[in-house]
């Protein structure tokens, strides 16, 4: 029997890095897993991998998180399919480009919001009435040392990440009577994202795992996916409110990456 033996999990953004590494962990440890990502050939290998390699139950759900009514279908489709949800856990994020804040256009804010904050409140409030029935319910949020630090270039996603940890918050205060917890990863590893960024700086990947205490950016599958399975877990009934820096230290001192955006 697994940590998460029959439990029903949604993963946005499970299509590559952190989000595929905690389905395919969510998956050894037992839970039935929906696949939720907007790319629908990465999706469908994921949920295709989890059934083949760890027998899991699993399907995909097309989702652009960007979307209010995708997300709250993706939702319904795990109800649908399983009667209920346990646990959800919003990873998703849809792309960006380095720039200074004032270079920063309504367009590029708005879709770091959409993506970043107003996808994972849609979730939550759809999720929020079959957790609060059941009185259970584990919520994963996933956020960034960009917002924490204060990462040059990436105000939209930085801001819309902080946002998100003030709303777990929130919201763990809010719905601890129903059993529901809410926690937030703040994870250092070398994600798809990460990989984008490192094409377009290539001293990036040196220059990150020699800031890094560990002398390492984490990996997905043995870093972080553990952490959130610990956190969709009995193990973490206790613990709600939380942001746990899954980042080998680099939370600490803070970041000294500062790229040159130009006047």
């Amino acid at each position: 029997m697994g940590q998460l033996q029959d439990r029903v999990a949604i993963v946005t953004g499970a299509g590559d890095g952190i989000g595929r590494a905690i389905a395919r962990q969510f998956a050894a440890e037992g839970a039935r897993v929906l696949v939720a990502e907007l790319d629908p050939a990465s999706g469908a290998v994921v949920a295709s991998d989890l059934a083949t390699t760890f027998g899991c139950d699993a399907t995909f759900v097309a989702t652009d998180v960007g979307d209010r009514a995708q997300v709250e279908a993706m939702v319904q489709a795990a109800i649908d399919r399983w009667g209920t949800v346990d646990i959800l856990v919003n990873n998703a994020w849809g792309g960006g480009t380095l720039g200074r804040i004032e270079r920063k256009t309504d367009e590029q804010y708005d879709h770091g919001f959409r993506v970043g904050f107003h996808g994972p409140r849609w979730a939550m409030q759809a999720a929020y009435p079959v957790m609060r029935a059941q009185r259970y319910g584990r919520i994963v949020n996933l956020a960034s040392l960009n917002g924490v630090n204060a990462h040059m270039g990436t105000a939209e996603y930085n801001t819309a990440k902080e946002a998100l940890r003030a709303l777990t918050r929130t919201a763990a205060r809010e719905w601890a009577a129903d059993g529901i917890t809410a926690n937030v990863i703040c994870p250092g590893a070398k994600t798809a994202a990460f990989r984008a960024a490192a094409r377009l700086i290539p001293t990036l990947e040196a220059e990150a795992d020699a800031a890094n205490p560990m002398r390492r950016l984490g990996d997905p599958d043995t870093d972080i996916a553990p952490v959130a399975v610990f956190l969709a877990s009995e193990g973490s009934r206790y613990l709600t409110g939380n942001t746990l820096f899954v980042d080998g230290g680099s939370h600490i001192n803070g970041a000294n990456w500062a790229p040159d955006l130009g006047e």
